[in-house]
């Protein structure tokens, strides 16, 4: 019998693999609002975006490597990456705000490469993941099972993603952030410090892929030249969410994660990322059409 036809006798086949693709959905979400904080305040796509989560993932893991549970790894990664991601805006990035779009993608894509090399000479090619020791719920008869530590991850990213919300309505920074993101010169006409704002967005946002990576790592596996599958879902969800519309990237964000993980059952673990690359290139050409019929007939 084959597995689609196992999933259709077998409902329960369903309720396991919606479970795991939400959850894991939620990862994704977290890190395609990053790109999509940094796309729409300083208008670059962040091909860095995976490499950024990856290199979050390390710190829990050196973490357990010294006998501390990964879960403390968290704010330390957090820590970390916003310190990587403000030098890496003053090193480099601050060098292609206000430009072609298309410079900051090659600027950002040389950013992706240079870490992944670095990750590759630090670490080493191998395959890591951090153990979390807990343990698993058991569910209608322990036909379904859920790792604790995908909701624990679950929870972490509603957190986060509450935060981020709160950040960007209730502080001044966050305020800033929101009037510069609407126009740049006139926050700079009535006094906003605009090259601030631009360092804070995108050492947020590395900080943000730091908190994704640590969850990762803790979830599944991590090494140096996996930062291209999240990068790609990242920019997925933002462009099928928009720019801006938080409550867009967490839906788009859960429904990627479960069709990736129904196609993951159906076609094969092995078709799996082609799923994920063929659905970007379905979702490019759906949105270049209904630009197309905008412009034809604009409302």
């Amino acid at each position: 019998m084959s597995d689609l036809g196992i999933l259709l006798s077998q409902p329960i086949f369903g309720v396991q693999l919606l479970i795991d693709g939400l959850l894991v959905g939620a990862i994704f979400a977290l890190a395609a609002y990053g790109m999509a904080l940094v796309w729409g305040v300083m208008n670059i796509i962040n091909i860095a975006q995976g490499e950024f989560v990856i290199l979050g993932g390390y710190v829990p893991y050196f973490v357990a490597q010294a006998g501390v549970h990964p879960l403390f790894g968290v704010p330390l990664s957090v820590l970390a990456l916003y310190a990587i991601g403000w030098a890496t805006y003053h090193l480099v990035v601050f060098r292609v705000v206000d430009k072609d779009l298309f410079i900051s993608i090659l600027a950002t894509f040389g950013i992706s490469i240079l870490l992944q090399q670095l990750m590759n000479m630090v670490f080493g090619a191998d395959v890591q993941a951090a153990q979390s020791g807990l343990g698993t719920w058991f569910l209608f008869d322990a036909r379904v099972t859920v790792a604790e530590i995908k909701v624990v991850a679950f929870a972490v990213t509603i957190a986060l993603g509450v935060f981020l919300v709160v950040f960007l309505r209730r502080s001044r920074l966050g305020q800033a952030i929101r009037a510069t993101a609407q126009n740049a010169r006139a926050a700079r006409i009535l006094g906003i410090d605009t090259d601030r704002v631009y360092a804070t967005t995108f050492a947020l946002n590395a900080a943000i892929c730091g908190a994704a990576g640590a969850l990762v790592v803790m979830t599944w596996v991590i090494h140096p030249f996996l930062g291209l599958a999240y990068t790609v879902r990242a920019f997925m969800i933002v462009v099928v969410a928009g720019v801006g519309n938080l409550a867009g990237v967490a839906a788009a964000g859960l429904g990627l994660g479960a069709a990736e993980s129904f196609a993951g059952f159906i076609l094969g673990a092995e078709f799996q990322a082609a799923f994920v690359f063929s659905l970007l290139v379905v979702i490019l050409v759906w949105r270049n059409l209904l630009l197309k019929r905008h412009r034809r007939y604009p409302k």
